[in-house]
């Protein structure tokens, strides 16, 4: 269950009017994301500059229903250098991301901010939150960020025949293109193809299909994936590792609206509709001549970007509650454990989120425990290795057993492991490359083996 992005340009380049915020200078404030052990979506502002927190009925506080927050707790205030924040004796202490403070000032916004078993996240605007929370919509979770942008991909299917969606792997791209879709209402077919997994060799003959006897194995006319999306949607995931050599081809079909296919002598109509993403900048890889300009020009407005999981913490608990709802064990999270789930920068954004959360669960199960506490989080979970320092001479360098536990799962599969890792399949390789690493032989090694049949005795 993923959620999708922040609106950007439409087919003019200008703002619509029609999802287009007043311009009004930003509220800074705080947002409590998670209370009395429910997820939860409620601002805070500071626009007076200052807030009291704590859990004693008083006109000049915020109260916080939590029996594990102080009666006056904390003070949250704006100042010249930044947010100050200033634990006011309480009993159990005052934590910015996961660290306890008595009286800091933060040059840039932290992240999470919790009081006893309360977690807010600190917001440099709530106008966003003041409009409404946290929705459960049947393409799954929409926050607070994120609202505006399901209008921008529905008036997208609504009124023209291509769509961009930028932003980190696993945030939600193909969700949003399913939106894209629906919002065509053509009720045609949804034809999903991630370019990076197409075989080298063989673009071609998958994209545009190909006749009888157009190559030896050829025994048949066969459909390609835009043959197959005839009256719907062809959703090209990857779009920056397309084959250069069936780009133009592409290109043909969304000017031409017709395909050749391989062998065939005449082209047939296609109607169909493109949404492409990727999590490459697609103008530099025009610059550098990896991918064309022309059909860059054609595919790449309206772009909407899908931000990462990190500038959208509010849908965190919402997320991790109903991963561990679906295991069927009375799972509830702690807030300590969604303040470490918070704290980390998670590549892998919601798909990795929530696949480790499965896991944390499981580790709860395990413990007989219907509480998910912080430490069954992985220590590798939601951490960017790519970001990890190498230090070779460690007896345990987190960068490499991380990225080895991954291959070893995925069965030595590079493009399954890059993508579970938050990188890019080349990314993967140079590292294995440069640290000798053999994914084949991990694939091995986490094949478990059944042991030899005892000898037997000779007599």
């Amino acid at each position: 269950m993923y959620a999708f992005g922040v609106i950007a340009d439409d087919q003019t380049g200008k703002a619509d009017d029609a999802v287009r915020v007043v311009s009004e200078p930003p509220v800074p404030g705080l947002v409590v994301i998670f209370t009395r052990g429910q997820p939860a979506c409620a601002p805070i502002s500071l626009r007076k500059g200052a807030v009291e927190l704590g859990r004693a009925p008083a006109e000049d506080l915020v109260v916080l229903e939590d029996d594990q927050v102080s009666r006056r707790h904390v003070r949250v205030a704006l100042s010249g250098q930044g947010i100050e924040v200033r634990d006011l004796g309480s009993r159990n202490g005052t934590f910015v991301d996961g660290k306890r403070v008595q009286h800091h000032v933060f040059s840039s916004l932290p992240r999470v901010l919790r009081l006893g078993n309360t977690l807010l996240r600190f917001a440099a605007d709530i106008a966003l939150f003041q409009r409404g929370g946290v929705l459960e919509h049947e393409d799954g979770l929409v926050g607070p960020t994120l609202r505006h942008v399901r209008e921008k991909v529905i008036r997208a299917g609504v009124r023209g025949d291509t769509l961009l969606l930028t932003g980190p792997s696993g945030a939600g791209k193909e969700l949003a293109a399913r939106a894209f879709h629906a919002a065509t209402g053509r009720g045609g077919p949804f034809v999903a193809v991630n370019c990076a997994a197409v075989p080298e060799g063989l673009a071609e003959r998958l994209f545009f299909g190909a006749r009888r006897g157009a190559y030896s194995d050829a025994t048949a006319d066969a459909e390609g994936y835009v043959q197959a999306a005839h009256g719907g949607t062809l959703f090209l995931d990857e779009i920056a590792e397309l084959e250069p050599a069936v780009q133009p081809k592409l290109l043909r079909v969304l000017e031409m609206r017709e395909v050749v296919a391989l062998g065939d002598t005449r082209p047939r109509k296609v109607d169909i509709r493109i949404c492409a993403a990727t999590l490459r900048d697609l103008q530099a890889e025009v610059a550098g001549r990896r991918f064309r300009q022309d059909l860059y020009y054609r595919i790449g407005r309206p772009e909407v970007r899908i931000p990462p999981l990190i500038e959208r913490i509010e849908e965190l608990p919402w997320f991790v509650a109903a991963e561990l709802q679906r295991s069927g064990a009375g799972l509830t999270p702690t807030a300590l454990f969604l303040e470490a789930c918070a704290v980390r920068p998670w590549p892998g954004n919601v798909r990795e989120l929530l696949r480790e959360v499965r896991q944390a669960g499981l580790s709860a199960v395990a413990a007989g425990r219907a509480a998910v506490e912080a430490p069954d989080l992985s220590p590798t979970a939601g951490l960017d290795i790519t970001d990890v320092p190498e230090r070779p001479q460690a007896p345990a360098d987190l960068r490499r057993v991380a990225i080895e536990a991954v291959l070893r799962r995925e069965q030595g599969n590079i493009t399954r492991a890059a993508r579970a890792l938050g990188m890019h399949r080349s990314q993967l390789r140079r590292w294995l490359a440069r640290n000798g690493v053999d994914a084949a032989a991990l694939a091995d090694a986490g094949v478990r083996r059944a042991p030899p049949k005892p000898a037997k005795e000779s007599r």
